[in-house]
Order: structure tokens, then C-alpha cells, then sequence
């Protein structure tokens, strides 16, 4: 029950960010209509100063960190509204805009690829869009986005590019958050079961391009609910982190830990020679857990011995799938479970027992 109210809470939070950015998305696609309007009537010679464009752009591009620019293709010359000295890190005046100065602020990772959009704005006429990164006098790393247009003169002739830019880190800072969020959990950091069922895919490509073996442990914690009763949540909590540290030090580079539920983890353990005995190797896998996992954990006034139950599926010995290998490691852990404190159960209809290793 507590999960299913942790995942609907998780929901809640994600549905209402979701909407808080859409929203935003779409008032910065007005606002960049609005802009684009300006600068192709700015192109066409009107007078943007009618009826108070000029003004209301200004207050708008403060509020929306949006600026404008134009740049003399065959000059230096490079034009910057006051929001856009911000965006680059500087003070309004601080620094006269030149394209050089605008080039050696973009990320070195993203000048090539900017430079490449704008010669290409240059030749074909193409509407010019590009993310990119600024990096900032003290360092600061930011995203803007940048869109564009070439103006002609009256020989059809390229004389300038008009845009806008507009600064983007919140925007990418919230959609990395959102993908952090689908794929890893929030409590543990650990991978989800969606990463988990990734990983574990390529883990078994690779052993079979290999001829290796691939171990996957069940492991679901003893008395978590009581501990959840007794002390709250957050003593839960932290028995769930704790679990997390421990199992990620026992893990070499290529191997995977990851949460899928409340109580119960999931550790994919690559490349094991296919010579070797397996129930040596189911023993010496769980050994290393059951040590690892059996110092006590504060909890309160006490320290708690939390008991696990280890649940083992190897492949290609057990199953020459993925769905089918996690569906065995699920079944031996439960029938470890049965069987007592610090059990561990190989599958295929192996069983093995061990006690707590101390």
C-alpha cells in the first residue's frame, strides 16, 4: 500500500509538472511569434515604433529573457538588445558585441555546429534554429536558443542576419529532471525497472556474442513493513538508501543495481565465465551480499539487523530469455523468502540455502 501511494504521489508530481511546462511552452511560442512579426516588419523597413511596439517589445523581451540581434554578414558589426548582455553574463555596455565576442562564448563543443547553421542560414535563405551552449565569464554554463533569418537588400543581395534568442536552462534543466525521473528512482537514485529491463536486454546480447554467463539477483528485504509501522517512513527511507549504498559497492563497472519496488532490488551481474560451477557461483554471489548488507542500520535509539532474501537466475542455464530469466529470480526469491531469514535460492529447481554470513 505504501507504494502504490509513493508511485501515485510521483504521478501527481510529474502530471503537474508536465502541465506547468507546457504552458510555458506555449507562451514563449506566442511571444516568439510576436518577436519574429516585429523583426520581419523591422526587415521590410516599417516602423516598428507605431503604436508602442517598440516599448511593449523591450518589457517583453525583460519578462521572457528574450533579445534581439542582427548581425552585418560583411563586418564584425554585431547588434544586441540590453536582455542579451545578460544572457552572455555580462552588464548592459560591459562589452561591445562583435560576432568574434559572440564566437568565443559559445561552448568550443557547439561553435562548430552554430558556425555550420549559420553559413547555411547564409546560402540557402533557410530559417536559422539552433540550441546551443554560452559559457560565461566565471564559468557558468547556460543553454539559449537561437532563430534567424537573412535580410536582402534591394539587389536581392544578403546584407544581414535578424533573430532572436532566448534562454533556455530552465527548460532543459526541467526536461533532464522529467528523464531522470522516468528512468531512475527518486529516493535511491538507483535505475528503475525500465532501465533495468534495458540494461539487462544488452547484458544478455552481449553474452551471447560472447558465450558468457549473466546472474540476475532477486533481493527483497526481511520486516521492511514492520520497520515502516513501527519507526515512520523515514526510518523506511533510510533503510532503502543504506540497502542502495551497499549494494553499488559491491558492483563491478559493467554491473547494474536497481529498484523496482518498495523493498525489493535487483542486481545484474555481467560476464561470468560459463566453465565454472553454478552452484559455486550463486554461492559466492550471495555471499558477498548477505556481508555486505548484514551490518546493523541506525534506526532510532537501535541498530537493525535487516535480514534479505535472495533470489537467483542465470543465463543461458536457466533461461534463454529475458522475460523468462526475471520471472525465475522472482519465483526462487519468494521461495527463499519462505524458507526463512537470509536464504537464498538458486533457480531451475536448484534449491541452496545459506545463513546470514557474519
Amino acid at each position: 500500500m505504501t507504494q502504490l501511494w509513493i508511485s501515485f504521489a510521483i504521478v501527481i508530481v510529474l502530471m503537474v509538472v508536465i502541465a506547468v511546462l507546457i504552458r510555458r511552452v506555449r507562451e514563449l511560442r506566442q511571444q516568439l511569434a510576436e518577436y519574429r512579426e516585429l523583426l520581419t516588419r523591422a526587415a521590410e523597413g516599417q516602423n516598428i515604433r507605431q503604436d508602442g511596439d517598440a516599448d511593449r517589445f523591450k518589457r517583453s523581451q525583460y519578462f521572457a529573457r528574450i533579445g534581439t540581434w542582427d548581425w552585418e554578414v560583411d563586418t564584425d558589426r554585431l547588434y544586441w538588445s540590453d536582455a542579451i548582455f545578460g544572457m552572455f553574463g555580462f552588464k548592459i555596455g560591459e562589452v561591445t558585441p562583435s560576432y568574434a565576442l559572440f564566437c568565443s562564448c559559445v561552448h568550443p563543443d557547439d561553435r562548430a555546429r552554430v558556425r555550420a547553421g549559420e553559413l547555411r542560414c547564409l546560402e540557402t535563405g533557410e530559417n536559422h534554429d539552433e540550441e546551443y551552449r554560452v559559457v560565461w565569464p566565471d564559468g557558468t554554463i547556460r543553454w539559449l536558443r537561437e532563430t534567424g533569418n537573412v535580410v536582402r537588400n534591394d539587389h536581392d543581395a544578403v546584407i544581414k542576419m535578424m533573430g532572436v534568442v532566448r534562454d533556455i536552462t530552465e527548460e532543459k534543466a526541467s526536461a533532464s529532471y522529467l528523464q531522470h525521473l522516468a528512468h531512475f528512482d527518486p529516493l535511491t537514485g538507483l535505475p528503475n525497472r525500465l532501465v533495468l529491463e534495458e540494461r539487462l536486454s544488452e547484458a544478455l546480447e552481449h553474452a551471447r556474442a560472447t558465450e558468457t554467463r549473466v546472474a540476475l539477483v532477486f533481493i527483497d528485504l526481511n520486516g521492511f513493513k514492520a520497520i515502516n509501522d513501527r519507526y515512520g517512513h523515514a526510518a523506511g527511507d533510510r533503510v532503502l538508501i543504506t540497502t542502495a549504498t551497499r549494494l553499488k559497492r559491491i558492483l563491478r563497472v559493467s554491473d547494474t543495481v536497481a529498484r523496482i519496488g518498495g523493498d525489493e532490488f535487483v542486481v545484474i551481474l555481467q560476464g561470468l565465465a560459463p566453465g565454472l560451477n553454478l552452484q559455486d557461483e550463486a554461492r559466492s554471489i550471495c555471499q558477498k551480499i548477505f556481508i555486505e548488507l548484514s551490518p546493523p542500520i541506525p534506526i532510532g535509539n537501535e541498530q537493525r539487523h535487516i535480514g534479505t532474501s535472495l533470489g537467483v537466475a542465470v543465463f543461458p542455464d536457466h533461461a534463454p530469455t529475458m522475460d523468462r530469466l526475471l520471472h525465475i529470480a522472482d519465483l526462487a526469491m519468494y521461495e527463499a523468502k519462505r524458507s526463512g531469514n537470509n536464504q537464498y535460492r538458486l533457480g531451475g529447481g536448484q534449491a541452496l540455502s545459506h545463513g546470514r554470513a557474519d
